[in-house]
């Protein structure tokens, strides 16, 4: 089945997406689909700035105020700028490994949205 979403926003209008399945229904107001969106609902929750990003900001805000005023030696302030460095390079991975899977799932999604309207 194709046409317009029968589910109603929060605003109390029509919602104005595709329905995608046979009870006429969008992605975001199908029933059957709750855990999905609660499962891509935890999983956008966990890609906002985390506190371990602000943490590592502090921390190197700290050692450089260590390293000027000569509380650190420069050579070890380096050092611990390099991990701090690779720490944040790890976390851009796991960033892109959760992107990569949120657009896959995304892309399931519409794969599944176009075999139902071609039935």
């Amino acid at each position: 089945m194709s046409g317009r979403c029968s589910g109603i926003t929060r605003d109390g209008t029509r919602c104005a997406r595709s329905a995608d399945g046979p009870n006429g229904l969008c992605w975001l107001h199908d029933p059957t689909r709750s855990e999905e969106r609660r499962r891509a609902a935890s999983k956008a929750g966990k890609s906002k700035p985390s506190k371990e990003i602000q943490a590592l900001k502090v921390r190197l805000e700290d050692l450089a105020a260590d390293v000027t005023d000569g509380s650190v030696e420069p050579k070890v302030g380096a050092v611990v700028n390099q991990i701090i460095n690779t720490r944040v390079r790890l976390m851009e991975a796991e960033r892109k490994i959760r992107e990569t899977q949120e657009l896959e799932r995304r892309l399931e999604e519409l794969e599944y949205a176009l075999t139902q309207k071609t039935r």
